[in-house]
């Protein structure tokens, strides 16, 4: 069987498993959990199974449906991915016209929609008709970080999937065989927050958050000046300004356990950090929302 080459959820991996074996394929999926963890190439490798034309042994990777699955020219496979911001009714409605035609070369056809939790309400509903009365060919996988911007009606005709976080011991197993180290520490573990996407991502700006690493310390010398003058990684990264701060977050969580003395100190600069995020989210000026966050934090 398949998923053998993913790493961690091991109850999703049996359960699609059998499912397969037992040929009870549903109508339909919701795949939801923190992003980064793996719930598309689940969804992906879950597909290339289900339309795999050998009974015996899925994915055979010989087969006609698995040789153009892999070269993304299988004809019962559609993969539907938000358009901007959003996955509009548009795009639900040409999915439901396709839904009318049966399978080419397998005996299911199957609908991957990435990203379901950005559908407007308008496509959610519309999808809603299709949920309702499914073809007995089709199957649909919603794929979801975010199970709240999902409609009640819509996860009510679902099977929900939850994918969990991966563990410590899995996301460093995976980072030994993808760039042959584990070299992060406790609280780069914790940034990383169980997400496969979110550790690589750690592991490139490893330099950049050590960085961020020297402001926190630099926190415990009340130099408001030598605070100050650390914007540059801010003004140089901006990019990545969420992942900096989340790890500035961490970073002072640590601290409260470290440092008694300044326990409210470290509260309130972490409550000053979540705060920046939310403004510049709100998208308040880069350069100014930064700096008032470090005057206030060398106070």
């Amino acid at each position: 069987m398949s998923f053998n080459n993913l790493i961690g959820n091991d109850k999703i991996k049996n359960v699609l498993n059998e499912s397969i074996k037992n040929e009870n394929i549903l109508h339909s999926y919701l795949f939801y959990g923190v992003e980064g963890i793996g719930k598309k190439l689940f969804a992906m490798n879950f597909a290339k199974m289900i339309l795999c034309n050998n009974k015996n042994n899925k994915p055979c990777e010989e087969c006609k449906s698995c040789i153009e699955f892999e070269t993304k020219n299988n004809p019962d496979f559609f993969h539907i991915e938000p358009e901007g911001n959003s996955i509009k009714i548009d795009q639900i409605r040409q999915m439901q016209k396709n839904i009318l035609e049966k399978p080419i070369n397998s005996s299911k056809k199957v609908y991957i929609i990435d990203n379901a939790d950005s559908m407007t309400k308008e496509a959610q509903n519309c999808l809603l008709k299709t949920l309702e009365e499914p073809q007995k060919f089709i199957v649909i996988i919603l794929i979801a970080s975010n199970e709240n911007n999902i409609l009640a009606t819509v996860k009510s005709r679902c099977t929900k999937m939850y994918f969990q976080k991966l563990t410590d011991a899995d996301i460093k197993k995976f980072l030994n065989e993808k760039f042959s180290t584990t070299n992060l520490d406790e609280n780069m573990l914790k940034l990383c927050n169980g997400s496969i996407s979110k550790s690589i991502k750690v592991i490139e700006k490893t330099s950049i958050l050590n960085q961020i690493k020297s402001i926190v310390d630099l926190l415990d010398s009340n130099n408001e000046l030598d605070i100050i003058n650390q914007n540059e990684v801010f003004y140089n990264n901006k990019d990545d300004v969420y992942l900096l701060l989340d790890y500035m977050y961490v970073l002072l969580f640590e601290k409260i356990n470290t440092n008694k003395l300044n326990k409210n100190y470290y509260i309130n600069a972490m409550e000053l950090v979540q705060n920046t995020k939310n403004k510049l989210f709100n998208s308040n000026n880069y350069d100014m929302t930064i700096d008032n966050m470090l005057i206030k934090l060398g106070k």
